[in-house]
């Protein structure tokens, strides 16, 4: 029948590379990190308490009692142009079931319901924020999990780099995760850069990106790593080579500090 039914047989192809994309990601679902990263842009100081007494006092607790531990909560740094304007919420989740139940938790949460009323139940003219943006990221099969930093000093002095690395195409942009995968997490490993994650963007605004996060203990400390980094030998071998020239066309480089309720 489908020999002499063309709409049949493309439909009967086109089903079948659904099942083969399925399954190859059903495969890999639960061997690497999820993540969710969520970014409130804000205008005002009242917006920013309103959404770090939400997060502080009914979200993370209502996210622990979910099952998903070590959220991490992030502002930039006074010196940054969006100093006071922004916080990012890190969520990482083990697998796409946790991820897509994850929002269900939530509204069955009496608890959380009743903590994060006002946040929740704000008014249209006095929203919390002024637009959220939310990435969707994989880790990279070289870091397939989230790490929480070995830091001792405080919150406050600590200096979180999030990076995203931008590519022209997509190509490229594969060049570069292959990059970091096979060698250049092995050198910020080796120079003690204390990741938290290294992850492929799914969904986001930049498409084609990586986005990474190291942290440091304070901001002094954080440009002795990258000093010792630009002169390492690996990293001279490695940056010269053919096949990642030209991979990386926008770095977008956020320093930032955890906040004092943040899980790391």
């Amino acid at each position: 029948m489908f020999r002499n039914n063309p709409l049949l047989l493309g439909g009967s192809l086109l089903m079948l590379a659904f099942l083969t994309a399925f399954t190859q990601s059903q495969a890999q679902d639960g061997k690497r990190d999820l993540y969710e990263l969520k970014i409130y842009h804000l205008e005002t100081a009242a917006q920013e308490k309103m959404v770090d007494d939400y997060l502080e006092s009914a979200f993370i607790p209502a996210a622990h009692r979910a099952g998903v531990s070590n959220v991490g909560v992030f502002k930039p740094l006074a010196s940054e142009a969006d100093a006071g304007k922004k916080i990012y919420l890190l969520l990482p989740f083990k697998n796409s079931k946790e991820y897509f139940q994850f929002q269900g938790k939530l509204d069955k949460d009496q608890a959380y319901q009743a903590a994060g009323k006002s946040y929740i139940f704000a008014a249209h003219d006095q929203a919390p924020f002024v637009r959220l943006e939310t990435l969707l990221l994989q880790a990279f099969t070289g870091s397939p999990r989230m790490a929480t930093p070995s830091l001792t000093g405080p919150k406050s002095e600590r200096v979180y780099e999030l990076r995203s690395y931008e590519a022209a195409t997509e190509r490229l942009y594969r060049q570069k995760v292959k990059m970091f995968n096979s060698g250049e997490i092995d050198i910020f490993d080796r120079l003690n850069f204390n990741p938290v994650f290294y992850a492929e963007t799914l969904a986001g605004a930049n498409m084609p990106n990586l986005v990474y996060m190291t942290t440091f203990e304070n901001k002094a400390d954080r440009d002795a790593h990258w000093d010792a980094f630009r002169v390492d030998p690996d990293w001279e071998a490695m940056k010269d080579l053919e096949e990642y020239r030209n991979t990386v066309s926008k770095n977008d480089t956020r320093l930032l500090y955890p906040t004092e309720y943040s899980d790391f």
